[in-house]
């Protein structure tokens, strides 16, 4: 049984439809990748699995439990963290603050300020921050706001993780970097859904690929099934 699914899956903004009739499934550990031109929906089915929006018909399951109607902070208790395509750290808080939330958001239980420095510290760690701990957010350069995002999403615990062009704006060697962190949270565990347009990232991580365009899916594959197929080709990929 997938991780992650949904069925029929459509959003309006007025007449528009952003979303239309999508079907897709994540499997438990894999990294599955969502790509498509600018304006093809892929937010806003991150908006729809993290209920920012609400599917009108449509259907979201996580771990086989319908998730629609409820609340953002209640989708990402059961598992279910993102990143944003605009970077939201809070800039005035230090960067190890901007954790300590995330770790305190991502539990009903009580935790110790003591217990969520520590786990905080060793998130920034685990992304590579931990020489800006004391830095205020709003001080990072690009990239690194990008990976305080990931941070914090993870503090939450998250059993799906959710990328939103985490390698935009970013150096060759940075998106090295990038992709190396997405493949170590794999390795923890997490089963991750990542829009990419950084399409040498997109094919050396992702298991499988899925195409958005005008808001319906037109391919879903391998990575080599999607670089050959003439309909992905024709509109997002080029000759």
């Amino acid at each position: 049984m997938p991780i992650l699914e949904g069925q029929g899956v459509t959003k309006y903004f007025g007449g528009l439809a952003a979303v239309s009739d999508v079907n897709f499934h994540v499997e438990q550990g894999e990294i599955l990748g969502l790509i498509g031109p600018n304006g093809a929906g892929k937010t806003t089915l991150f908006g729809l699995i993290s209920a920012a929006y609400a599917p009108k018909p449509g259907v979201i399951k996580f771990k086989g439990e319908n998730i629609i109607g409820l609340k953002p902070h209640q989708i990402c208790r059961q598992g279910v963290a993102r990143t944003f395509q605009s970077v939201k750290v809070f800039p005035n808080m230090t960067v190890l603050d901007n954790v300590v939330l995330g770790v305190h958001f991502g539990t009903p239980e009580q935790v110790t300020p003591a217990q969520a420095a520590e786990k905080a510290e060793k998130l920034l760690e685990f992304v590579g921050l931990s020489e800006k701990a004391a830095v205020p957010a709003g001080d990072l350069t690009l990239v690194n706001q990008k990976l305080l995002e990931v941070a914090r999403a993870l503090a939450t615990k998250p059993e799906v993780l959710l990328l939103d062009e985490i390698m935009a704006g970013l150096n060759p060697t940075e998106v090295a970097l990038a992709m190396e962190l997405v493949s170590k949270m794999r390795a923890q565990g997490i089963t991750i859904l990542m829009i990419e347009h950084v399409m040498k990232a997109i094919m050396s991580i992702c298991d499988r690929i899925m195409v958005l365009h005008h808001g319906k899916k037109i391919a879903e594959g391998t990575p080599r099934e999607i670089t050959t197929s003439e309909t992905v080709i024709k509109v997002y990929l080029g000759e």
